[in-house]
């Protein structure tokens, strides 16, 4: 399994990935757990591919259950700051992709994934999404936050790399069910059959925080494509945000902190 290189490149300052990048509710784990089928299912063997930081390993790593966690990941400087934190592991009653499948969603890796999930497993798939970071289908909270996303989205224009925001990473299990009947009936006399159930089951779980100015924009900067921005595209990205933070709808407390508002998005589909 290999990493983009957008993705190397924007995620090799770990340190600020880890710091200024949200935590997952624990209402949000415990939903994913319940539709993977893992609640109190002690010392069950779960894989988390592209582990990150440990943001979601933690997580895992802090239930009642005792997850036995064997964590994944691709890139080198992430991995570091992982083994820092001296985790336990295991596998692989569970799969779980956390915030980062779309840089890998395609048949290779699904099928890297599917190899070490057991029959009736679960993949489950979380991704931390803030409004400013949504797929353009969605109602963002806030005129600021929609001001950033139309330009983050400006951005990916000329960026064939996967994002989230794209949702084009669901069709990686929708290319499964050949619709030629010539390919379905070869595909199944030499046992090439879908590995995952579609279509995938969907949830998300809302939430707010408060940063101050400063904290979101270096959140921002931990987005991969921000991260590689230079030079007067830097520099146009810092006067959208100042366009943003002088927005009426702006809400502040008394320390100053903005009130940001996203969401935590699960998905989930049975090895079959």
């Amino acid at each position: 399994m290999s990493l983009a290189p957008a993705a190397a490149a924007g995620f090799q300052n770990a340190s600020a990935y880890d710091a200024h990048r949200p935590a997952y509710p624990a209402s949000a784990v415990q939903t994913l757990l319940t539709h993977m089928r893992l609640t109190d299912e002690p010392h069950a063997r779960i894989v988390e591919v592209a582990a990150g930081t440990g943001k979601f390993t933690e997580a895992l790593a802090a239930r009642h259950e005792g997850f036995e966690v064997v964590a994944v990941e691709p890139h080198a400087e992430m991995r570091a700051e992982l083994e820092a934190k001296a985790l336990s592991g295991g596998d692989c009653e569970g799969g779980e992709g956390r915030g980062a499948f779309h840089w890998f969603a395609e048949e290779g890796a699904l099928a890297e994934v599917g190899g070490v999930l057991k029959t009736g497993g679960v993949l489950g798939l979380v991704w931390n999404i803030d409004d400013y970071n949504k797929p353009k289908a969605w109602s963002a909270s806030t005129a600021w936050a929609q001001h950033l996303n139309d330009w983050l989205h400006c951005l990916s224009v000329n960026d064939d790399n996967k994002r989230f925001r794209d949702m084009e990473w669901m069709a990686v299990f929708d290319r499964q069910l050949k619709t030629n009947p010539v390919q379905v009936l070869r595909d199944t006399l030499t046992g090439n059959l879908p590995q995952f159930s579609v279509p995938l089951g969907q949830d998300s779980v809302e939430w707010t925080h408060w940063l101050s100015e400063d904290a979101l924009w270096r959140r921002i900067n931990t987005l991969s494509h921000v991260a590689l921005l230079e030079g007067k595209a830097k520099e146009r990205g810092e006067e959208v945000f100042r366009e943003a933070m002088r927005m009426e709808d702006v809400k502040r407390n008394e320390s100053g902190e903005i009130e940001c508002h996203g969401r935590t998005y699960l998905a989930w589909t049975d090895r079959l």
